[in-house]
């Protein structure tokens, strides 16, 4: 039986966003959807000798109340783009992958992007490379599927002949499993076990951008999140 998932688009995401990426015939990047102001569209986490720290993608929303995430555009008036990258170059100064990923996120972040979204798909793509879980990112705004919110991911299975909406357990407050039995769809949570490798700073921290385990482990990365699959298990 073949699978769906279907996500938001974020910036650098976690490991349990690749995890759902890898655990699916057809992924769709939800690019339409409205974009929340303090969510993970343009901003994530790295991990210092402090604590956690914020990487943030300033965007224009004032007055912009309602706008789509591929209608949201980067604030440029700051060097947002090279901060970022010092940042990371400062808390990554050890990490033994450093000067194998750290060129290619910097080249990514350098261009001179406009949408949001258009960035966060490119960073995406590029880390499923790195993880071995490259798949064809469909979005959701170049598909003639509408409907509402269950509606649409039931039409989005039917889009792609699909008998399986794979979804992150978070959305049980809201999935309407019965609908999408209906249409003879299954529905499977995600379950996601984080997996814990090396890490610099102190003791292990989770949910974390992805970029984090690259930075730590390199090629082993893809093993660590195919481990991290074999571990999770998936309820109906």
């Amino acid at each position: 039986m073949t699978t769906l998932a279907v996500l938001q688009p974020g910036y650098l995401p976690w490991l349990g966003f690749f995890d759902q990426i890898a655990r699916s015939d057809f992924f769709v990047l939800y690019d339409d959807a409205q974009f929340d102001k303090h969510g993970w569209r343009n901003r994530n986490r790295v991990k210092s000798a402090e604590g956690m720290v914020w990487l943030t993608v300033p965007v224009l929303h004032s007055g912009r109340t309602g706008q789509s995430i591929n209608e949201t555009e980067i604030d440029a008036r700051s060097p947002w783009a090279k901060k970022q990258i010092r940042t990371i170059a400062q808390l990554y100064a050890k990490a033994p992958y450093i000067s194998r990923y750290l060129p290619e996120i910097e080249e990514i972040l350098l261009r001179p992007w406009r949408r949001l979204a258009e960035l966060d798909r490119a960073l995406i793509m590029r880390i499923c490379r790195w993880l071995a879980v490259e798949r064809p990112l469909h979005l959701s705004s170049a598909l003639n599927v509408g409907g509402d919110r269950n509606g649409r991911l039931i039409n989005l299975c039917r889009h792609f002949g699909v008998g399986n909406y794979l979804s992150g357990n978070s959305a049980q407050d809201y999935l309407d499993v019965a609908a999408f039995a209906d249409h003879g769809i299954s529905v499977e949570w995600q379950n996601f076990s984080h997996p814990v490798y090396s890490q610099l700073h102190g003791p292990f921290v989770s949910h974390l951008s992805a970029i984090d385990l690259l930075l730590n482990m390199g090629p082993d990365s893809a093993a660590v999140l195919r481990s991290a699959r074999a571990d999770g298990r998936i309820e109906g």
